[in-house]
């Protein structure tokens, strides 16, 4: 039994999970930051929700019941496939028909007879993560019918298909496009801040001037300059660059400020008098302090070049067909009447926005973690 006054000493093996406020002094930082995050239940169910989206794109071609490029005229914009229950889950039959009050295809569902579904049944080959061959997807149907979870675009294929395909070009070209402008803006930044005087001046001009330009016709111009037949993989990594080209201005005065502020402080002053080199000084200590504040700004500016890449797409300059993002399945409900007639072509417009919204609550529950008192 402890003495009165004393301390009991807690033995490792019984220490408490759960951190205490008095903790906080020998708790890492990323461990305070990770409590303080868990604290915004916005933030933390948006994680989860682009966790899910970002494991859809992983799992495409597992998920597809129908191949995401695959024509049909048979399918022509038609609705979303009816469930009905017929010994277990299933679908209505559907058959197509001509309304010669219209002239148009429209189809009849007969549920009464449904076309039962099979789970990890056998559908189009493909191969998993590029490597290993599989028939095998998550949900399929018997032969004479075809699941249209979201319905079909005007030449038959798969919308539901095409927006996981989409998701791979639309939720990578955001974090490839910020990763690059995180690192070029945090590496100027530091610099600019560092060394001050002339090259501060030479940095922050050319910031000006980029900053002036207005964003949008720039993309539009380096965009609508690309060759029609360029390969969709160069597509790819061109339109990345051409979103990260300003994307990194804004970052690189935010962390400019920050070294700018960290210069005069000891520790600094010390790893000079020691003898460190201006690039470890740069690289080991200034960019490590700002690591938590470019992490966070990084995070903010991920929907920004998620809806810049729609925004191209949608407008015919950005990834083009047979490529596949969700600005290039929004082209299809450029018409307002086809849209009234077949709503469900905006789908992909709905997953754009969930993705912008858990990415912009997510940095913010980061930002609140990274500075609790900003």
């Amino acid at each position: 039994m402890a003495l009165p006054g004393v301390l009991d000493p807690t033995p490792d093996h019984e220490a408490p999970a759960v951190l205490l406020e008095s903790d906080v002094a020998t708790v890492p930082q990323w461990r305070l930051m990770a409590r303080r995050f868990r604290k915004s239940k916005l933030a933390v169910a948006s994680l989860i929700v682009l966790g899910i989206l970002y494991l859809c794109a992983i799992f495409a071609t597992f998920l597809e019941p129908n191949h995401y490029d695959a024509q049909d005229a048979n399918q022509a914009n038609a609705a979303p496939s009816s469930w009905t229950w017929d010994k277990g889950p299933a679908i209505c039959t559907k058959t197509q028909y001509l309304d010669k009050s219209v002239y148009k295809f429209k189809y009849r569902s007969d549920c009464a007879h449904g076309a039962p579904i099979h789970f990890f049944g056998k559908g189009f080959h493909y191969k998993l993560f590029g490597l290993i061959p599989t028939d095998r997807h998550f949900m399929t149907v018997g032969k004479g019918q075809k699941l249209l979870i979201w319905g079909a675009d005007r030449e038959g294929r798969d919308i539901f298909a095409r927006s996981m395909a989409g998701a791979r070009v639309s939720l990578t070209v955001g974090l490839l496009g910020v990763a690059i402008g995180t690192i070029v803006g945090a590496t100027m930044g530091t610099v600019s801040g560092y060394f001050g005087g002339r090259v501060d001046t030479l940095i922050q001009r050319f910031i000006e001037i980029l900053l002036s330009i207005p964003t949008l016709p720039l993309w539009l111009t380096l965009a609508a300059v690309l060759p029609r037949d360029m390969s969709v993989t160069k597509r790819y990594l061109v339109i990345t660059l051409i979103l990260s080209l300003v994307g990194w201005a804004g970052l690189a005065r935010q962390v400019r400020g920050k070294v700018m502020s960290y210069v005069s402080s000891d520790y600094i002053t010390a790893a000079r008098a020691a003898g460190s080199s201006r690039k470890r000084i740069i690289f080991t200590h200034l960019l490590p302090n700002a690591t938590s504040h470019i992490v966070a700004t990084a995070m903010l500016a991920v929907p920004a070049t998620i809806i810049a890449e729609t925004s191209l797409s949608f407008l015919g300059v950005g990834m083009l067909p047979p490529a596949v993002s969700w600005g290039v399945l929004l082209t299809d409900a450029q018409d307002i009447s086809t849209v009234e007639l077949y709503p469900w072509l905006l789908i992909p417009a709905g997953l754009v926005v969930v993705a912008v919204i858990c990415f912009q609550l997510i940095g913010d529950g980061l930002r609140d973690a990274v500075d609790p008192y900003g």
